[in-house]
C-alpha cells in the first residue's frame, strides 16, 4: 500500500561530491546532483532483545544495528536492495522507485551508529520523468557495475534498467528470457565482476535462479541456489575471493520473518550462514551487501524492507564474519 502523499522537503542547493577518500578498487558512484535532503532518527537496536550485550552469533560478530524513520518525508519506506560504496556511503532502491543514499557513521569501536547525509530521490525513466505508479517503479535490485554504472530491475513490468554513471536518462538492457510472476520476479541484482566488467548476476525470487548477463550478450543461467522450498532469494553479492552470498527469506503468520544468509566457495561448498528468527530481531530483509576489511574481516550490510506497514520496521544490520 502507497504511504502518505509526499510533503515539501528541504531542496539543497549543491550537493558536494566527495571523491577524495573513495577506495579505488570500489566502484565509483557516478556524479550526485543536487537533491531532496532527509531527516533520518537512528535508533540502535539489539540484534537479540534479551540479552542486548550480546554480539556473538557463530562466527558472525553483531556491529550493530539501527531502526530508520524519517520526520520530514513519507518515502522512507519499501527499501529492497542495498550496495555499500567505497566512501562509506550507501545507496538503497525502494519498492516505491526512489533512491535512498547515506553516509555511515560509525562509533570508535568501529559499529555502526547513525548515518549523515540523508536523502532521497525519485528514480527516473527512460524518458527523463519520474518512473510512474507501482507497476512501472517497482525496484528491487541494485547493483552497480566498475565504471559507475549503475542497474536497476523492477518487478511488476520486469525489466532492467542501467543508469549511466554520466547522469544521462536510463536505457533498457538485457533481462533473463523468464516467465517471472507478477511479484517475484528479478529480486535481487548484483556486479558480477568474475565475468567481466559489464557483468551483473540476476536473481529470481521464487525459483531460486541465478543468471549472469552483460551488456553485449544475452543472459544465461548458473543454475538454482539451494534453498527450502518455502524461502524466496532476496540478495546476493560476490565474495572478495570469488564465492558468493546470498540471503533467503520466508515468511509465515506463525513464526513470521525468518531469513538465513548463506556463504558459499567458488566451488560452491558452503562456508557457513547466519539465521535469523524470533526471538531474535528479524523483519523483511530483502538487501546485502559486504565491505571487505584491512584484516580480512567481511563486513556484511542488512536492510529490511517494512512494506509501509506499521507494524514493520525499516532496520540496518551490521554483522562482521572472519574467514
Amino acid at each position: 500500500m502507497r504511504g502518505p502523499s509526499f510533503r515539501a522537503i528541504l531542496i539543497a542547493g549543491l550537493a558536494l561530491l566527495v571523491s577524495s577518500c573513495a577506495d579505488t578498487t570500489s566502484p565509483t558512484a557516478g556524479p550526485v546532483q543536487a537533491g531532496p535532503w532527509v531527516t533520518v532518527t537512528a535508533t540502535p537496536v539489539a540484534a537479540d532483545p534479551s540479552r542486548p550485550d550480546r554480539t556473538d552469533f557463530g562466527r558472525f560478530r553483531y556491529a550493530g544495528g539501527l531502526a530508520l524513520t524519517a520526520s520530514d518525508s513519507s518515502r522512507l519506506h519499501g527499501l529492497s536492495d542495498l550496495r555499500a560504496l567505497g566512501d562509506g556511503r550507501i545507496l538503497v532502491v525502494s519498492d516505491e522507485g526512489d533512491l535512498f543514499e547515506a553516509r555511515l557513521r560509525l562509533d570508535a569501536a568501529g559499529r555502526l551508529a547513525g548515518l549523515d547525509r540523508t536523502r532521497i530521490t525519485p528514480l527516473t525513466g527512460p524518458s527523463g520523468g519520474p518512473l510512474g505508479g507501482k507497476l512501472e517503479a517497482d525496484a528491487e535490485g541494485l547493483a552497480i557495475l566498475r565504471n559507475g554504472d549503475r542497474l536497476v530491475s523492477l518487478e511488476q513490468r520486469h525489466r532492467t534498467l542501467l543508469y549511466p554513471a554520466d547522469g544521462r536518462p536510463p536505457r533498457e538492457v538485457n533481462s533473463p528470457d523468464a516467465a517471472f510472476p507478477s511479484n517475484a520476479g528479478m529480486e535481487t541484482l548484483a556486479a558480477d565482476p568474475a565475468r567481466g566488467p559489464d557483468a551483473w548476476m540476476v536473481g529470481g525470487e521464487e525459483s531460486g535462479e541465478l543468471w549472469t548477463c552483460t551488456l553485449r550478450t544475452p543472459c544465461r543461467s548458473l543454475g538454482v541456489l539451494p534453498k527450502p522450498f518455502e524461502f524466496g532469494l532476496v540478495a546476493v553479492t560476490p565474495l572478495p575471493d570469488g564465492g558468493l552470498a546470498y540471503m533467503i527469506r520466508a515468511w509465515d503468520p506463525l513464526r513470521g520473518s525468518r531469513i538465513a544468509l548463506i556463504l558459499r566457495k567458488p566451488d560452491g561448498t558452503e562456508i557457513d550462514r547466519l539465521e535469523l528468527a524470533r526471538p531474535l530481531l528479524v523483519d523483511n530483509f530483502e538487501g546485502v551487501d559486504v565491505i571487505p576489511g584491512k584484516d580480512g574481516t567481511l563486513r556484511f550490510l542488512l536492510v529490511s524492507d517494512d512494506n509501509f506497514s506499521a507494524e514493520q520496521r525499516t532496520l540496518l544490520l551490521a554483522f562482521d564474519w572472519k574467514p
